[in-house]
């Protein structure tokens, strides 16, 4: 007999106080002491009005490692239980090794349990929710909790920067382009954590079913878009950052987040909704559902339209009045913004028995997504 799998509780958690537009500088720092020429452009297009960064504007530093970011948004899951079984995403670890997993489980000082790390960017918490559906429907676990979690604004800081400008400084100033890719992530990304309990049975206040949980990869057909760690060569490929010096490193940013901004608006929609989206159409009978709750995590509310044209073009025509967003507010957190938008609307009292849910999370690290079928009871 097949078992139900059900998301029984949300928690997420977002640290210290709102960041408003104008102070994102005062927080991250000015890269070579100047003000970005791209800031305004960037805010203005992706509609975040505030967002949440770990980090103390006096000193710099991290109040809180990504870890226990992770344990925090467990934390607001409440009195869970014991757990068989934990799933971790994140996209920068606090550390190449050990695995992110283990260091939010040595965190929360559980019992002995199955503990897995999942990679990536934003899918990677996906692939971590449906790990953890998965451990649950096939019987191994009878509770389980996937947390996804992003600790950018380290990364985002401006003293990261600082060793490449004054390197390239000329370069820099000659072809923008080079300066921009790496400066657009600064206005994009921001910390949180969310998480979720998945159960073998339903609990008597609100549950989600959960139906189905799909993953779509396109890094067949395309080159890297996303990427940290890493150079990009002239030929689309990615050297690593084992390939490079340490004085490489800091001189050449490699560490840093960067964008392809080209790629990313001629291929993100596409690959990422369209053409995955189209076969879950046939492949799950999505055409004869009615979607009472569309919740798309966007990087930003510039994709909006492009996403809404998608959804019509495979034959889902989802009137905004039934989607749901909390970018502006809670900023984009990548990995953790589908837990932290499914957390809101859980805990809203807007959801009705019966009501349909389809989450979407797309990347663009090699362009991928994943998507979550739910339905309240």
């Amino acid at each position: 007999m097949s078992i139900e799998v059900y998301v029984t509780a949300t928690g997420s958690y977002l640290p210290l106080e709102p960041v408003g537009n104008e102070e994102i500088e005062q927080v991250l720092g000015m890269v070579g002491g100047k003000p970005s020429k791209a800031r305004r452009l960037v805010l203005r297009n992706n509609g975040i009005r505030h967002r949440h960064y770990a980090i103390d504007r006096d000193t710099g530093q991290a109040v809180m490692s990504n870890a226990q970011l992770a344990a925090r948004a467990i934390g607001a899951l409440g009195d869970i239980g014991q757990v068989d079984s934990l799933a971790a995403a994140t996209s920068r670890p606090d550390q190449l090794m050990p695995g992110h997993g283990v260091m939010v489980h040595g965190e929360l000082g559980w019992p002995r349990l199955e503990v897995v790390s999942l990679a990536g960017i934003c899918v990677s918490g996906i692939a971590a929710f449906k790990h953890a559906w998965l451990n649950v429907k096939a019987g191994d676990a009878r509770r389980s909790v996937a947390v996804a979690s992003e600790l950018a604004s380290l990364g985002l800081h401006a003293r990261n920067f600082d060793a490449e400008y004054e390197h390239h400084v000329e370069a820099l100033e000659g072809r923008p382009e080079l300066a921009f890719e790496k400066d657009f992530l600064r206005w994009m990304l921001s910390d949180g954590a969310g998480a979720v309990l998945l159960e073998n049975a339903p609990r008597t206040s609100l549950s989600l079913r959960v139906h189905w949980i799909e993953l779509s990869s396109a890094a067949h057909e395309l080159p890297a878009c996303m990427y940290s760690g890493a150079e990009k060569n002239d030929d689309g490929s990615l050297a690593g950052w084992q390939q490079f010096s340490a004085q490489d490193w800091a001189r050449r940013s490699v560490f840093t987040v960067k964008q392809d901004v080209r790629l990313l608006n001629e291929h993100v929609v596409r690959s990422t909704l369209t053409q995955p989206l189209q076969a879950l159409v046939h492949k799950r009978g999505l055409q004869q559902r009615r979607i009472d709750w569309f919740l798309p995590h966007m990087s930003s509310h510039y994709f909006a339209q492009p996403i809404e044209r998608s959804l019509a073009e495979v034959g889902l025509d989802i009137p905004r009045e039934r989607w749901f967003t909390n970018l502006s507010e809670k900023g984009n957190t990548g990995s953790a913004s589908p837990f932290i938008m499914l957390d809101e609307l859980f805990r809203s009292g807007r959801l009705q028995r019966g009501d349909t849910l389809l989450l979407f999370a797309p990347e663009s690290g090699r362009f991928s997504s994943g998507f979550i079928f739910m339905e309240a009871v």
